[in-house]
């Protein structure tokens, strides 16, 4: 073993895809991307994210306390880093990167139809957010393409660094 810098850690242990979080505030819809988030809960699921306080989609999430949660395909990675390297502050990323915006069952925020799921959450916890920037989501609608079935997700390995997903094996398991 080496020792390995603490600012490098991240990078073992990311915990999922990248996906698409996007926020309406005011008929103001945006678009983030987010690596860092992880499941909390399987029934009723809950998500924990972290939203810089910097973030233009921060005030959006803070102030509606709802949000969807896009995740795509390898297929638009390009866009979804690009999306991740400008503010909606001073940019339609939905025309920019040509994203199709489709309504929402439960929350204002919008669906994207580029990404093979979308989530809809509300804000459940923010006991987190003064120090950490930590929201809890719970998932009150969820929606997966079907044709799309085997889609592959891209995962933040740091510095401009993704993997894809690869093969799948099936061990037995009592984990839902």
């Amino acid at each position: 073993m080496k020792a390995l810098a603490l600012d490098k850690v991240y990078r073992l242990i990311e915990p999922g895809p990248v996906v698409l979080l996007t926020t309406s505030r005011e008929g103001h819809p945006n678009v983030m991307t987010m690596s860092w988030h992880m499941m909390v809960e399987f029934t009723p699921p809950l998500l924990a994210c972290v939203v810089s306080s910097g973030d233009y989609s921060f005030s959006a999430l803070a102030a509606t306390g709802e949000c969807v949660i896009g995740i795509p395909a390898v297929e638009i990675a390009e866009k979804v880093v690009a999306i991740g390297n400008c503010s909606g502050r001073d940019t339609d990323k939905f025309a920019r990167f040509g994203l199709t915006l489709r309504p929402a069952s439960r929350v204002a925020a919008p669906l994207i139809e580029e990404c093979f799921a979308n989530l809809e959450c509300r804000v459940v916890e923010t006991r987190l957010v003064e120090q950490y920037n930590l929201f809890v989501l719970e998932v009150v609608a969820a929606w997966r393409d079907p044709a799309r079935e085997a889609a592959r997700t891209i995962h933040h390995r740091g510095y401009g660094s993704f993997a894809v997903d690869g093969e799948i094996i099936q061990l037995k398991s009592r984990m839902p």
